[in-house]
């Protein structure tokens, strides 16, 4: 009997203790894992896990290419979240890059569609007990003639934050924290966060490639640190799980 009892009292205090809190990444390609045959294209998504304490938070990254809200709930992309979802869980959501495409029709989403989807993002995790958490979406390299930085994105980090304010939902603004970002680098500087590879530099890319949307392993480490850094400005309980600022690397074990 006194094994019994000694068994019961660590089943108990077992069933207590939570499994590690699960972060959800849902958004676009500025978030997602990428293909090998992508390297070193590198979403900011793949780095945030290594910012929290071992075993005490995991990340799963339901971010995609191309996605934009519409498109996301439409695959049941959004769905595969939320069966998935447990009491004290997170989801990060950050949308906008493909919403606003209108040229691309397969994947545009009208601004009221676009707030419509956000509060069912957010009401739709409120409902499993788990924590919203709204992203603007992260800036494009863009300047102009005079080597001043400007703006794509229109009114859709305007409708995050809308929709933040109006539902009490915690903002973490990557769009202002990038601005800021490439203003700093400058023009010729702020290649290095993004994937500008020449000629015969990666087996991936002979060619070469200019991309101003996508970051190269330096820029998503970089931008994950941004993320890190509004997590601790809006005062999450995820705070407490962060651990020590690890050294910058700037490279993933499956970049060729």
């Amino acid at each position: 009997m006194k094994y019994l009892a000694l068994f019961l009292t660590l089943f108990y205090f077992g069933a207590l203790q939570k499994a590690p809190i699960t972060i959800f990444l849902a958004g676009d390609s500025t978030m997602a894992e990428k293909q090998p045959e992508k390297r070193p294209e590198t979403g900011w998504g793949e780095f945030l896990e290594k910012f929290f304490q071992k075993d005490s938070v995991t990340v799963e990254n339901h971010a995609r290419n191309g996605r934009s809200t519409r498109t996301f709930i439409q695959e049941n992309r959004w769905q595969a979240i939320a069966e998935k979802l447990g009491e004290g869980d997170y989801v990060f959501i950050q949308f906008g890059h493909n919403d606003e495409s209108k040229e691309k029709v397969d994947r545009y989403t009208s601004p009221d569609e676009f707030r419509e989807n956000l509060i069912m993002f957010v009401n739709s995790v409120r409902e499993r007990k788990a924590i919203p958490v709204l992203f603007t979406p992260v800036m494009r390299r863009r300047f102009d003639k005079q080597g001043r930085f400007y703006d794509t994105h229109g009114e859709y980090p305007d409708i995050v934050r809308a929709v933040a304010q109006q539902h009490a939902v915690p903002l973490i603004d990557m769009h202002s924290k990038t601005r800021g970002l490439l203003v700093d680098y400058g023009e010729e500087k702020s290649k290095e966060l993004f994937l500008h590879l020449g000629r015969g530099e990666n087996p991936n890319y002979p060619e070469g490639k200019i991309d101003n949307t996508h970051f190269s392993p330096l820029g998503a480490e970089i931008v994950a640190r941004l993320a890190v850094e509004g997590i601790r400005e809006a005062k999450l309980d995820l705070v407490r799980y962060l651990a020590p600022i690890p050294a910058q690397e700037g490279v993933l074990n499956n970049e060729p």
